[in-house]
């Protein structure tokens, strides 16, 4: 099964989507996907040509994404919080020409790209596309998408049609049928979004109801007056809505699902003690489409991210390589249907990423327990993760570096009650300069999408480094504690 053939799970005359009103049918939906196709042929796209996607959610940006994969050319989402800067970067470096946006992008540099408006697209009667041709099979790629850069720039995982389909249908576990109706309120460019939100209720046949911007107690009012009966979101909207819902707001849902980071066990508390319901953990990360381990509906265990998929195969490994017994923790390494091709003209990465036996090393520890739950302890990389959001330290401390006056600059995650983690930027300066901490965080602003700018501004005497000159943030963060603590 290629992506775009999921939404032929669903019967024509049932909704597929329901966003602002519009109650849009499988069969709509599939008219929809036709126009875009007709017109991004007449433009030129065609098999292996990227198309970029810059939207809110929408059922245009679905129109979009199923469009594009139907020609057999590669979508490449991306993130609407970016700046200027860093959507370029994404366009240059994926060869994207054309756009479509929910607004138009402004850009310093001189980019070869027309913008489209995603909204209006398919209003323009176009010539009936040509069929895929025969030979076009599910190892294609599907989707490009971009996780920011442990050395500055972003990479972007490459992700077949079979690894979206297989993640899909691995979503079984969730238990969602024809009848369900599945809150879409994670960004459609997410990777844990899309997979487990929009393809796995077009692959049971149920309905997607579409919220465009998050705001709390609209999306409780949306769940209690829709009777929506799924709701997947991330730690933080818990959060949020844990404290503004009332146990009657959720009396239609039958299944509530975490992931994008770790969840808190004073969230599951907190919730469970109001709502006397049970959350499920999930377990993944863009390169393995996402999903990895993910909790069956009703069987739920505090603290675990799930089990492992059907499928996929997973070793727990030491620092040199060796598996670790039951219990002992060790790093995450994934191998599946769901595993990526690799990254966008990028060997390196992806050599360091997938070995030679075709095992994903994922940076994160884990461990297992008896019954084969599985947990995540910590990462080896440094990755912040606020809001569900990934925020890797090095882009966002070279961007610091640019701003005048400072010497060395360390970006540590910090725990934070709303968004799970945030940055704190430690900075020492040059001798004889000043920083303004205001006009560095407009700097960064200008920059960096605004989840990735640090929450917190330290200057200190001097960034303390080890014996092999490397940043000891280590020390940084020691040092930063004990001065709360005192």
């Amino acid at each position: 099964m290629l992506v775009h053939e999921i939404i032929n799970n669903g019967r024509d005359g049932d909704i597929a989507i329901v966003d602002e009103g519009r109650r849009i049918t499988y069969a709509e939906l599939k008219q929809g996907i036709k126009r875009y196709r007709n017109r991004l042929y007449e433009i030129g796209i065609r098999q292996g040509d990227r198309v970029g996607i810059f939207s809110r959610n929408s059922a245009e940006f679905v129109y979009a994404y199923f469009a594009t994969s139907s020609l057999g050319a590669i979508n490449v989402p991306i993130n609407f919080q970016l700046s200027p800067r860093e959507t370029a970067y994404i366009l240059q470096d994926a060869g994207i020409e054309h756009l479509l946006t929910y607004e138009p992008l402004t850009f310093e540099e001189k980019l070869s790209v027309t913008q489209y408006d995603i909204a209006t697209f398919g209003d323009k009667i176009s010539p009936d596309a040509p069929a895929l041709p025969a030979d076009f099979d599910e190892n294609k790629p599907c989707v490009i998408i971009y996780t920011s850069g442990t050395t500055g720039n972003p990479k972007g995982a490459t992700l077949s049609h079979k690894n979206l389909v297989c993640n899909t249908s691995q979503c079984e576990v969730f238990l969602c049928h024809d009848k369900c109706r599945v809150l879409c309120v994670l960004p459609m460019y997410h990777c844990f979004g899309w997979t487990c939100t929009v393809l796995n209720t077009f692959y049971r046949g149920a309905e997607l109801h579409v919220m465009r911007v998050f705001k709390p107690k609209d999306m409780v009012d949306m769940v209690r007056d829709q009777g929506l009966t799924d709701i997947i979101i991330v730690p933080s909207i818990f959060k949020l809505v844990t404290a503004l819902a009332k146990p009657e707001d959720f009396k239609t849902v039958r299944f509530f699902m975490s992931g994008g980071t770790t969840l808190p066990d004073k969230i599951v508390e907190e919730f469970n003690k109001k709502f006397g319901r049970k959350i499920a953990e999930g377990y993944g990360l863009s390169e393995a489409s996402p999903a990895v381990f993910l909790t069956t509906h009703g069987q739920e265990r505090q603290g675990s991210c799930g089990k492992l998929l059907r499928g996929t195969e997973v070793r727990l490994v030491d620092e040199d390589g060796n598996d670790v017994a039951q219990g002992e923790v060790g790093e995450v390494l994934v191998r599946g249907g769901q595993v990526m091709l690799g990254y966008w003209n990028n060997p390196q990465a992806t050599a360091e990423a997938l070995d030679a036996d075709g095992w994903l090393h994922t940076g994160d520890v884990g461990k297992v327990d008896a019954d084969g739950y599985y947990y995540i302890v910590s990462r080896i990389k440094e990755m912040i993760i606020s809001m569900g959001e990934n925020i890797y330290p090095r882009e966002v401390e070279e961007v610091v570096y640019q701003f005048k006056g400072i010497r060395d600059a360390a970006v540590i995650g910090i725990d934070d009650k709303l968004r799970g983690q945030v940055g704190a930027c430690f900075y020492d300066v040059q001798d004889g300069a000043t920083v303004d901490v205001r006009e560095l965080k407009k700097f960064l602003q200008k920059n960096l999408a605004l989840y990735k700018v640090p929450r917190e501004f330290k200057q200190i005497p001097e960034i303390p480094r080890t014996s092999t000159g490397k940043i000891s943030k280590r020390k940084i963060l020691e040092d930063y504690m004990a001065a709360k603590k005192s």
